[in-house]
């Protein structure tokens, strides 16, 4: 298994190039440790939430999740684990690439005939899904700090999504080697609750 990576060390600099140009470095460095991964250890890791991050979630709480790309921390565990614990189920809807994010609901994280091909490319629940509104959420990231900071792919969405919706408490799923010193910063940007990775929880904060 491959061990937690050293952290990046980032600048301050705020710019839009020097942002794109972070996340040039922290895409190539996640496809490098994925691939590293035995495809046998990482089938076991993501099972399950850690205990600690089980008291922030009220019984019944509408958990909103993702579906991953190959190089994303994986989340379909997650979905089945609160599935089965009683929990609803929501996945990032778009009607159009033009359109806010909004949140459907995935009745069984076992059939993948409630998705469909949505606009960015990443499958979503069916047009006539029930929209739902997530009382907590796992997103996915870039990159990390160790005080709650999260770079995302760019898009905005889930900064927009969760600026939108203050009172709900999001936690990144990531692998160890996504964790960098600092991040630039804006007025924009959401800081998360806590983050799980495959050998460490760190938070939850207050926030």
């Amino acid at each position: 298994m491959v061990g937690p990576s050293p952290p990046f060390t980032t600048c301050g600099d705020h710019s839009v190039e020097s942002k794109a140009a972070l996340r040039k470095e922290l895409r190539a460095a996640r496809k490098a440790h994925v691939a590293a991964l035995d495809p046998r250890i990482k089938a076991l890791l993501f099972m399950r939430p850690p205990a600690p991050l089980l008291p922030l979630i009220p019984e019944g709480a509408n958990i909103g999740l993702y579906l991953p790309t190959p190089e994303e921390a994986p989340a379909l565990s997650y979905a089945r684990f609160f599935h089965e614990a009683g929990h609803r189920i929501a996945l990032p809807w778009f009607a159009g690439r033009e359109a806010p994010m909004e949140f459907r609901g995935w009745d069984s994280p076992h059939i993948n005939d409630l998705l469909e091909p949505g606009p960015w490319g990443v499958a979503q629940p069916l047009m006539d899904a029930e929209p739902v509104t997530p009382d907590l959420l796992f997103v996915p990231l870039l990159g990390f700090t160790d005080d709650g900071h999260r770079l995302g792919q760019g898009g905005g969405h889930y900064d927009r999504w969760l600026g939108a919706h203050p009172g709900v408490p999001a936690i990144g799923l990531a692998w160890d080697s996504q964790r960098v010193e600092s991040l630039p910063r804006e007025a924009h940007d959401h800081p998360l609750r806590a983050v799980v990775t495959p050998t460490r929880l760190y938070g939850p904060w207050e926030n």
